[in-house]
């Protein structure tokens, strides 16, 4: 582990992990600037960021080449990007930065049917002998589709995989407000919580006036939960339909 890295984890085992659905860039006032964006993430101070509705695009206009913009911004970090499928001279997909040690990842297809879906694993060093699984998840809108997606995304192939050593963190936007199969199986075998943000409300979408729960965190020991909330700061509030998720843990021992 480098000394950047080591000075993350030397405050006390503390780690404060964030989602956010950044919608291509595009806001409530239906403006594409990935520099809106940019100040929501700085606002975070993310040890590790799971971004979803990325577009990956680094030959076309800078509106869309989005990844590249947000990596340059953000020297600190590391990065990875899953892409589902072809967009504006591109692709999209999901994106992780951290500023702990990236030791690999890889993209799992979710999809079902038409619809080109994606959960991307990430390996990312938290301690001398510890790997933390982060899962960056994106779901789907109806419900046949995430009753498929939820069965592969506990299978074998994706979270039950025998290779595995060390806590997996699942978390993003899984699309599902109500308790479906995919609630159902999470937490059947993670911790989670409802999140609130300054108006105490249990809901993150849409942003301005939540109404539906979209946005889920799924963690193991030994992640233990501190502080969690949604970051409604006036950037935030317009700089895309979600607002970020956030999540402070401190590492425990190995159970």
């Amino acid at each position: 582990m480098d000394l950047r890295a080591a000075a993350v984890m030397e405050r006390s085992n503390h780690l404060r992990v964030a989602t956010y659905n950044i919608h291509k860039c595009r806001g409530f006032d239906r403006k594409t600037s990935p520099e809106r964006i940019l100040d929501v993430i700085r606002e975070l101070d993310a040890d590790i960021l799971c971004l979803q509705e990325v577009v990956n695009a680094p030959d076309g206009p800078r509106l869309f080449d989005q990844a590249g913009e947000i990596a340059r911004a953000l020297p600190g970090y590391v990065w990875c990007f899953g892409d589902n499928r072809p967009l504006r001279g591109g692709t999209y997909g999901n994106m992780t930065l951290t500023r702990l040690p990236l030791r690999g990842w890889r993209n799992h297809d979710l999809s079902w049917r038409r619809e080109r879906r994606g959960v991307l694993q990430a390996e990312i060093e938290i301690g001398s002998n510890e790997t933390l699984h982060v899962f960056n998840v994106h779901l789907g809108t109806s419900f046949m589709e995430r009753r498929y997606q939820a069965r592969r995304l506990v299978s074998t192939e994706v979270l039950a995989q025998s290779e595995l050593r060390g806590p997996r963190l699942v978390i993003g936007d899984f699309n599902e407000w109500t308790r479906g199969l995919t609630t159902k199986l999470m937490r059947s075998g993670f911790q989670s919580f409802r999140p609130e943000h300054a108006l105490r409300f249990p809901r993150t979408f849409p942003g301005m006036l939540p109404v539906l729960t979209l946005d889920h965190c799924y963690y193991e020991p030994p992640l233990e939960l501190e502080e969690t909330g949604l970051w409604r700061s006036s950037r935030a509030l317009i700089a895309s339909d979600h607002l970020p998720l956030i999540a402070n843990f401190r590492v425990g021992e190995e159970r």
